[in-house]
Formats: C-alpha cells, structure tokens, sequence
C-alpha cells in the first residue's frame, strides 16, 4: 500500500500561499508571494532534500501542478529538485480537462476516489506540495498518512490556510520535531484517532456558570 504524505511550507498563522516568489499565486490579493526566502537556511533545506531522498510521485492541485509545470521542466536537469519532479509520476487533480503538458502526468477527475485507489496500489509515496483545495479533500476523506509541516516566524493574515473548515477533526501524533537556525520548526505528525476531550472543572457549575452556560447557548 501507498502512503500519502502531506509536506507544507505555512506561516505560524497556518498560510501556504505562495512561499516561493512574488508571482507564484497572487489571487485574492496575496501581497507576500516569495515570504519563505528570508527565512530558508541549510537546515530547513535539508529537511527539504530529506522529503526527495525516498522514491515518491507527486499528488498535486491543479493550480499547484500548472505552477510547478511551468517551472521545473525549464530548469538545469542537474538541479536537485528539478531532476526528481521531471522524472516522476505526477498525478493531478483537475476536473477542468486542462491539457497535462508536463512529461509523466495523468489527470485525476475524481481526487477522494482516486486517491483511494492508489493508496491500494504498490509503489512509491504519494507526496503533496502546496495544492490547497486538493489537501482539504484529502483530509475531509481522512487520506492522509503523514503531516510533513514546516512551520516559519512570519505572519501573513490573510491567504489560503493548510487546514479549513473541510478538514476531518483527528488526533494527530508529533513523531519528530526540529529547528532550524532561522526558527524555522519541522513538524512531523500521524493520525491518532478521533478528538479527546474532558475537562479541567470538578465542581458542580455555580449560578454564575450555570447563567453563562444558558446565555451562551441562546447566543449560538
């Protein structure tokens, strides 16, 4: 079986538009594109280079896939990124029927089915990058095997967050940690189960708690 592997760049306020230049992905106003740069050391780019040590094909978004296929194919084939994105398999979701210009790619029309397909099949890991919209698919159907998030000292306040309303509420595990010179935080988590709850209070509620419970019931 396949795992599915969820690696981000996200702002300490949960933001993963645009980390790599100013013209990545400018919609909805984003003012900050290319916001990781000032923040990347020799750490946190191993911990990059870790990510495509391991055989693995790519799971992207469209939007991510057009991104990436109008970049990495043009660049030197020695480049250390370049090489492994050109020569993998890149599975992209679209429903769009968008031509797949990049060698290597095939269409998928149905992301949560189709994932789920591939999850059943041998072969390498199935690795996200950026891709939005697709990783709240994947989290809604509880897809992802691994949160691979690289976490950095910058808020940006607005633009496309990793996890939105359509994620699946899940226990998460923290199986390693790091950080980098710049204060960069690797993170890297696996699902652990549906949410725990409880309670710090052992007193029965007094009047004014009793109240306010009431009060913020009627308030919604």
């Amino acid at each position: 079986m396949r795992k599915v592997v969820a690696a981000a760049f996200v702002s300490l306020d949960g933001v993963i538009q645009g980390p790599g230049m100013p013209t990545e992905d400018p919609t909805g106003g984003f003012r900050f594109g290319g916001w990781l740069w000032p923040h990347s050391d020799d750490v946190n780019g191993g911990w990059v280079g870790e990510l495509f040590a391991e055989p693995f094909d790519l799971l992207l978004g469209r939007k991510t896939y057009e991104i990436f296929a109008a970049y990495w194919p043009f660049m030197p084939e020695e480049h250390p990124v370049a090489a492994p994105f050109n020569r993998v398999t890149k599975y992209v979701a679209t429903r769009t029927g968008a031509p797949m210009t990049w060698a290597n790619s095939v269409a998928l029309t149905d992301a949560a089915a189709d994932v789920a397909r591939l999850k059943q099949q041998d072969g390498p890991t199935l690795l996200t990058q950026g891709s939005g919209d697709l990783l709240q698919t994947l989290m809604a159907e509880g897809l992802i095997d691994e949160f691979r998030v690289m976490t950095y000292p910058v808020i940006l306040g607005r633009g496309k967050r990793l996890f939105g309303e359509r994620a699946a509420p899940t226990s998460l595990t923290l199986t390693r940690t790091a950080v980098s010179p710049k204060g960069a935080t690797l993170s890297v988590y696996e699902p652990a189960g549906p949410v725990q709850t409880g309670s710090f209070g052992s007193l029965e509620p007094n009047p004014l708690e009793t109240a306010r419970q009431a009060r913020m019931k009627r308030e919604g």
